[in-house]
């Protein structure tokens, strides 16, 4: 495999010069995105025909990006149901609404929006994969909490057996081949890895006039086609992250194996008409949009706030929250419209 052929090149670099490291954990990082990637679609039961294929592998992808894949693939499924409706899930920065944002104080205004800075993905990126699968499991064993990071006995054994093999395996292979060239090559691959898909999956969500609704005036269909976006991607890109960037079809149908999200595309262009296209130029852009207002049924900006709560904005999408648009039938046809979609 070649993640782990590029963890050996990348050990013998390290003896030789730290200098030749960069290139070997930049490729090492997009392999472990490309891994975080299959175990996504693992989670979703349609890499293979068999499930239990699918669950095996899902936890051996997750080994290697050290997270626990059942827990991970539950909380992503109530995700995929609720996109969209900002009032059950605020999305991957916890956004506040325009009023919790105002009704805080300017400190708490700097901190939230340095929070969600771009730059804080690599740390950020670090916590998630390396740190917080470890303190959800020591919180969830010693606290009282009815929130646990499991729902069930399966996903804790897998919690459990995941964590365990994860800190075992790094302090077995750090005393095989020495701690700080090991360690130090595996906190940056996680950091680095992880930021990569925290940005990929930030922006398939937060963009201008992302579809952001309340329960009341959420639609599930409105949320795949106006709520995720079309991130066009160079093909080495596209390879080491699964085609994901077609994310709009994966929405429409999560029954779509990621070989096969690109052809569906391709054929269903009628109903993408209103699909945000995004492109890697703008994807910092994108990042502003950290407030949800749920007067306009929309993402703004915190400048926008200067002018009156982004009056103007609100005077172009009320028609749009008062009139959800119906999209019947356009998850059928998108979900049928590649042979084995199924699964």
């Amino acid at each position: 495999m070649p993640y782990f052929l590029l963890w050996w090149l990348s050990l013998k670099a390290a003896a030789i010069s730290l200098w030749l490291l960069p290139p070997l954990l930049v490729l090492l990082s997009f392999f472990s995105v490309g891994c975080f990637s299959l175990m996504h679609d693992c989670g979703h039961d349609v890499l293979f025909r068999s499930r239990r294929l699918n669950r095996a592998c899902g936890f051996l992808f997750g080994l290697i990006n050290a997270m626990p894949q059942l827990a991970w693939s539950r909380d992503h499924a109530f995700h995929h149901k609720t996109n969209g409706n900002w009032e059950l899930y605020r999305g991957v920065a916890d956004s506040h609404t325009v009023d919790e944002f105002l009704s805080s104080s300017g400190f708490q205004h700097k901190l939230y929006a340095g929070l969600r800075h771009p730059a804080m993905a690599i740390p950020g990126g670090f916590y998630y994969l390396a740190i917080k699968p470890r303190l959800d499991l020591l919180l969830g064993l010693t606290t009282r909490s009815t929130l646990k990071p499991w729902a069930n006995k399966a996903e804790f054994n897998d919690f459990v057996l995941s964590n365990l093999i994860t800190c075992a395996g790094a302090l077995a292979l750090g005393w095989w081949l020495g701690y700080g060239p090991f360690l130090g090559i595996y906190a940056a691959v996680l950091a680095m890895s992880a930021a990569i898909f925290i940005d990929i999956f930030f922006v398939q969500y937060i963009f201008e006039k992302s579809y952001a609704r309340n329960s009341e005036n959420w639609e599930y269909l409105d949320g795949a086609l106006k709520g995720t976006s079309y991130l066009q991607l160079p093909a080495i890109l596209r390879w080491f992250t699964a085609d994901i960037g077609y994310h709009n079809i994966h929405h429409l149908s999560e029954r779509i194996p990621n070989y096969q999200l690109r052809l569906c595309h391709e054929r269903n262009q009628h109903l993408l008409a209103d699909v945000p296209i995004l492109k890697l130029s703008t994807m910092l852009e994108c990042s502003k949009f950290l407030l949800w207002d749920p007067s306009v049924g929309h993402l703004v900006t915190i400048a926008s706030l200067s002018d009156g709560r982004a009056a103007e904005v609100s005077r172009d999408s009320a028609q749009a929250v008062q009139q959800p648009r119906s999209a019947q039938g356009a998850g059928t046809e998108a979900g049928s419209a590649v042979p084995g979609s199924d699964g």
